[in-house]
């Protein structure tokens, strides 16, 4: 068929994805030498995408070398968690290619593939092992991406953290940092330490970026001046909804522009499984991040899964929920699941001579699901808060807020 079919008018798609179901069959070894045979047609080969197991991937891996010249896009995924120890050949090559997507295998920034193709449009390299030899620190990265001016998502993704002292050496022994402009950047993604990403992010400027996603793995202090920084220099900062869940791969916070909203315009996760550890890093970043949340009006605690109980400490719970609620200033209606209510009421327990306006001063509103009646959990703060003139409505949703 590739023999009699017409080269120019019908390139070559290779798409082979064995990973859709955990029951599905692997790669035959029919399929697999087709997909060999399909890619010795180089000069045809239009895109790929390839989420295979191992070692069939690593067999197709080695037949992609040498130039591709009408390739577009190259998706490579191995379906294992573990370090793969996948690299590409260094001899690929693809002038006309515009959207890279690589998960777990080794791709060295100076690589000709990225070297001979000056019109990227797709940039995502994910699961990156700090210690392959294939790993960048953020001044090579900022290099590369200055010959990427037509650049419109970029995620960059480790496996592991990085320890800090690990960058603050890359940082002493590397070159002056080049400062890069992606004019047509819109999507931003990144997961890793906070200390890789704070080198990283005042030396980029995105001026139409509309949405960011920041995964930390989990850790005791979030110090984030320069993404709260990053994220004030877009024009548009104004945040009307929140959503905060919690589950049992860690807590995410994210943000939307309107009430009415699906697609999140900042999010931010933390990977951690106890809930305490949950709430307290929220709370940080939160607060890091205060100013942005000053005009959320609609704010959802949601619990997802089964999050890791922690040893009930009332005191301690209470100081990290309100530490948590209290950047929510312009908050006027809260929802909450009801695994979170018993935790959401004592944060709301007032101490003596404590004003019933200093947390959540705005609220009009509060819902919580479930069937079961909670009224009295919240009775003590509502009545509060109708002494002071300010009442809040209690609402019962009935259902989950998942």
């Amino acid at each position: 068929m590739l023999a009699h079919s017409p080269t120019l008018t019908l390139p070559l798609v290779i798409d082979y994805n064995d990973m859709n179901n955990p029951d599905s069959r692997e790669l035959t070894a029919q399929d697999e030498n087709g997909i060999q045979h399909a890619l010795q047609h180089r000069d045809r080969v239009r895109r790929i995408r390839l989420a295979i197991s191992l070692p069939n991937l690593q067999r197709l891996i080695v037949a992609m070398d040498n130039a591709f010249p009408i390739l577009e896009y190259l998706y490579i995924q191995p379906p294992v968690k573990h370090h793969t120890g996948l690299t590409l050949p260094e001899t690929l090559q693809a002038p006309l290619l515009r959207h890279l997507i690589l998960d777990n295998i080794a791709f060295p920034l100076g690589s000709p593939l990225l070297t001979t193709a000056p019109a990227i449009v797709t940039l995502m390299l994910e699961s990156i092992t700090p210690s392959d030899s294939a790993y960048f620190s953020p001044s090579e990265l900022l290099q590369r991406l200055s010959l990427m001016p037509q650049l419109e998502t970029l995620g960059i993704g480790f496996r592991s953290p990085i320890p800090n002292r690990d960058i603050e050496r890359q940082l002493m022994h590397a070159p002056i940092m080049t400062h890069v402009t992606l004019p047509r950047l819109r999507l931003f993604l990144f997961k890793g330490t906070s200390a890789y990403l704070e080198v990283l992010l005042p030396w980029i400027t995105t001026p139409i970026l509309q949405r960011l996603a920041i995964a930390f793995f989990n850790q005791l202090i979030f110090s984030v001046p320069h993404l709260l920084q990053f994220m004030t220099t877009a024009e548009d900062v104004e945040f009307n909804k929140a959503r905060i869940t919690f589950s049992a791969q860690g807590v995410e916070i994210s943000v939307y522009h309107h009430e009415g909203s699906s697609v999140h315009a900042f999010n931010t996760n933390v990977t951690c499984k106890h809930l305490d550890w949950q709430v307290a890093s929220a709370g940080q970043i939160l607060n890091a991040l205060r100013t942005i949340f000053t005009d959320v009006e609609d704010l959802s605690l949601v619990y997802w899964d089964s999050v890791k109980p922690s040893e009930w400490r009332y005191e301690a719970y209470r100081t990290q929920w309100r530490g948590l609620l209290t950047p929510f200033s312009k908050v006027k209606t809260l929802r909450v699941d009801h695994e979170l209510i018993g935790m959401l009421s004592c944060s709301l327990q007032l101490e003596d001579e404590e004003s019933p306006m200093g947390l959540l001063p705005e609220l009009s509103e509060l819902s919580y699901g479930g069937t079961d009646d909670v009224s009295d959990e919240f009775a003590t703060f509502v009545d509060a808060r109708q002494i002071a003139g300010h009442p809040v409505s209690l609402v019962r949703l009935y259902q989950s807020l998942v």
